[in-house]
């Protein structure tokens, strides 16, 4: 890639995002971390950004950098009955002691009420369920490091270290864009990057996913279907999405949601 190319990729990366790390910069522009760095100079002295440690920030960054995810409290009301029945059935996964990771959606936040009765080590980058579980709980809460996304109640961070590598999970449990055969899809970049780093530090991937998800595409996968341990969703879902699981041999748990809560959800568009 021409010296050009690369700087209009950076620069075009900065605007994007307040703060792009090297390593970004490399998987993008396909450069070494030296080459990248020597750019990164280069347009600082030219000032068309700003050199910071291990990156680069864009001069004049928007006020509000969003993400492609609809808001909590959007999604907080679709599903519920469904995702009350799918929380209860991951929690009884868990056992006193065990180090779990929830990662932040309205699924896995209703986790948070029968989780007030378990003694864990819960790492989250939900800000609902930390407060959640602080609160009314006795578990042991820890955060990683990063902006709180109002919107969707969660914590990012563009950087590598935002302190999650420290911490080893037995269970990850996650909620999901879309569930199909090529694997989990997500609907922002940097929701990738922050649950690919997560989904790294668990030894199982559990998936909270409401039967409609398996309807559901979007144009960014997050992982395979092969890297998912279980998935639990409701008992709506379709045979031929439980056969697409069997085949991939995910296990697959099933929630029954009572007849009374069933004429009562609210469906999602």
């Amino acid at each position: 890639m021409l010296e050009t190319e690369r700087h209009r990729i950076i620069l075009s990366a900065v605007q994007e995002r307040p703060v792009v790390s090297v390593s970004d910069l490399c998987a993008l522009t396909g450069a070494s971390e030296a080459t990248v760095r020597r750019d990164i100079a280069q347009l600082h002295v030219a000032k068309k950004l700003r050199r910071i440690r291990g990156g680069a920030e864009a001069i004049a960054p928007p006020q509000f950098v969003g993400i492609n995810a609809r808001p909590f409290a959007v999604n907080q009301v679709i599903n519920i009955a469904q995702k009350r029945a799918i929380a209860q059935a991951a929690v009884d996964l868990c056992e006193d002691g065990d180090a779990i990771i929830i990662n932040g959606g309205t699924t896995t936040f209703q986790m948070v009420h029968p989780l007030t009765t378990k003694r864990l080590q819960v790492f989250t980058n939900s800000f609902p369920i930390a407060e959640h579980l602080l609160k009314q709980s006795k578990n042991t809460v820890l955060v990683p490091a990063g902006a709180i996304y109002r919107e969707q109640n969660i914590i990012l961070s563009p950087f590598d270290e935002d302190g999650s590598r420290h911490f080893h999970a037995r269970r990850m449990f996650m909620g999901c864009r879309g569930l199909g055969p090529l694997g989990l899809m997500e609907g922002d970049p940097l929701l990738v990057q922050a649950e690919q780093k997560l989904i790294g530090q668990a030894d199982q991937l559990i998936v909270l996913a409401d039967s409609s998800k398996f309807r559901q595409r979007s144009s960014l996968l997050l992982c395979p279907l092969n890297r998912i341990r279980a998935v639990v969703t409701d008992d709506g879902i379709e045979d031929r999405a439980a056969q697409m699981l069997e085949a991939a041999e995910v296990r697959l748990i099933v929630a029954p949601v009572a007849a009374a809560d069933r004429k009562s959800r609210v469906q999602e568009e």
